[in-house]
């Protein structure tokens, strides 16, 4: 370990947090409110704060993990992007794991940290929103980030990436792919930034094959291999021949390939675990979006965004890994042109007229979806099943 690390037992928290525990305390209608507050709420910003934030020394940065930083999963893909930003910016980057979503867990590593010098901490989950805070509070001198958080302040930014951008793009594969018609979909919860990715799902295929429906699963779990190896199967034996996911294991692609179907990988390059199976990953670029962050926190006059930053896939955060060599030139050169489009700002996946299952209409023609919709999405357009 580089500077510091603590070792206390691992918890299995990914990307939102501990998924049981937020379920238990608040219920999932409860969580895509918060969802949708932490991003949309006004915060009141003091003086200081409209003058910019400045560092009180020069920059030097941590990272905070809920688990281990070589996870295969959520954590490793911020460890992927730590390790980029070294490299790209001289330095280095301490990192401390296995951090519980609490506050007497949180605050001693990073108060110990902050007394080491370090000015710009790096949070990296859902579950560390209010911890997170009551640190920027505490140490209104240092810069905080906070990756899928949902609070903001003077010193405190909250990202999370427009998903459904990459698997808009991915479902274009699987629409080019599919010979049934007939998508899967391995998701860990039915709330808003689940949804709003099997729709996007269904959105880019039906640019290919406009008769396809997706089958959606909710494991409860967002890594719990042997559940999505369960719903994976069943997926499968439903006749399902492109499978994509929200849960962060490479489980749904490795029984893709057993089974001689494709699949769509998620926040890593699943290609590495089912190169014949996987055609498209979606992934998380974090050191995009936080190297000219750092930069801003390091030149002084940082404004943090009040909403927080819910990054576009042209600002950093997320991409693509594309194309299986087994994808059509011409699909693969018409995701391309999708990406180009998007990166350019020409193509907006949730343009209006959109309408749900019902035929309500949720986006009207000519417009976008507001970012608040776009939170608490809490339905599918025609075609989606979600079976719970």
């Amino acid at each position: 370990m580089r500077d510091f690390n603590q070792s206390t037992k691992p918890e299995r928290a990914r990307g939102l947090g501990d998924a049981r525990w937020i379920r238990g305390v608040f219920g999932w209608a409860s969580v895509a409110f918060a969802f949708c507050l932490g991003f949309a709420a006004s915060i009141p910003i003091s003086a200081t704060a409209q003058e910019g934030f400045k560092l009180d020394g020069p920059p030097k940065i941590a990272m905070i993990f809920t688990g281990l930083r070589r996870d295969g999963g959520w954590d490793q893909v911020f460890d992927d992007a730590r390790l980029r930003l070294e490299k790209s910016m001289k330095t280095n980057i301490a990192f401390v794991e296995n951090v519980k979503e609490e506050t007497g867990q949180f605050l001693p590593p990073v108060g110990k940290l902050i007394d080491r010098g370090y000015n710009i901490i790096i949070a990296t989950s859902f579950g560390y929103s209010d911890v997170v805070k009551e640190a920027s509070q505490k140490y209104p001198k240092v810069a905080f980030l906070n990756g899928s958080g949902t609070t903001n302040g003077p010193n405190l930014v909250s990202f999370y990436p427009r998903t459904y951008e990459g698997h808009y793009l991915c479902g274009i594969a699987a629409g080019a792919m599919t010979k049934t018609g007939k998508l899967g979909f391995v998701a860990p919860f039915p709330f808003g930034v689940v949804n709003w990715t099997i729709n996007a799902y269904l959105m880019g295929a039906r640019t290919v094959r406009p008769d396809a429906t997706v089958t959606a699963v909710a494991t409860g779990a967002w890594d719990d291999p042997a559940k999505e190896r369960a719903v994976a199967s069943a997926l499968i034996d439903q006749g399902a021949d492109v499978l994509d996911q929200h849960t962060v294991s490479p489980t749904p692609q490795i029984v893709a390939q057993e089974r001689g179907v494709y699949g769509v990988g998620s926040q890593l390059d699943m290609m590495e675990n089912a190169p014949k199976a996987t055609l498209c990953s979606t992934l998380y670029t974090w050191d995009r979006y936080l190297e000219p962050q750092i930069r801003k926190i390091s030149a002084g006059g940082w404004k943090p965004s009040a909403w927080g930053d819910f990054v576009e896939m042209k600002d950093g955060g997320l991409d693509i890994a594309c194309c299986n060599s087994v994808l059509p030139k011409d699909t693969a050169a018409k995701i391309q042109e999708a990406r180009n489009q998007i990166m350019a700002g020409k193509l907006q996946v949730y343009a209006g007229p959109i309408s749900d299952a019902s035929g309500t209409v949720r986006v009207p023609e000519g417009k976008v979806i507001a970012d608040g919709d776009l939170w608490k999405m809490d339905w599918f357009i025609p075609g989606v099943t979600m079976q719970k």
